[in-house]
């Protein structure tokens, strides 16, 4: 089972290397992609209609300001989306937080912390997922969590 780090620019992507570091080291696949809820919302649709048919298993969305990148996905696909918000707007990247935290019933994104903790922690909480059907995952969030979420 794979996961996709969508983000809506690649000026996001030093931020989202956090997460994608964390990922190869529990050993999961991934692939990150730039696709903007705003500027180009039928890549972002044809994404996530197709993310489970093409081996993904969770989505990690990062998004700043208006942030309804991960509120789209979650719009198009049943997968788990992770929320990851970024800086970029009102300081602190709150503007982020409250846009991806209050999503509508029905439209679940699991939102994490601002910028590099959010995508540290939104790969180790695709790794637990994950590690509900994947043994060599439960053993990488065990070894994970025996170091005080250190490696």
């Amino acid at each position: 089972m794979k996961v996709m780090i969508i983000m809506g620019s690649q000026t996001d992507e030093s931020v989202m290397m956090e997460g994608s570091k964390w990922l190869t080291w529990f050993g999961i696949e991934h692939n990150m992609v730039v696709a903007s809820a705003h500027r180009n919302p039928d890549k972002v649709r044809e994404l996530m209609v197709t993310a489970q048919a093409n081996g993904y298993g969770v989505i990690i969305a990062a998004a700043g300001m208006a942030a309804a990148l991960p509120g789209v996905c979650s719009a198009y696909t049943s997968l788990p989306v992770l929320g990851v918000p970024l800086d970029g707007g009102l300081p602190g990247g709150i503007d982020a937080l409250y846009s991806i935290v209050q999503m509508p019933a029905g439209l679940p994104v699991g939102t994490l912390a601002v910028g590099k903790a959010g995508a540290r922690n939104a790969a180790a909480l695709a790794a637990r997922i994950i590690a509900l059907s994947n043994a060599a995952v439960a053993a990488k969030v065990e070894e994970f969590k025996a170091n005080d979420y250190r490696i």
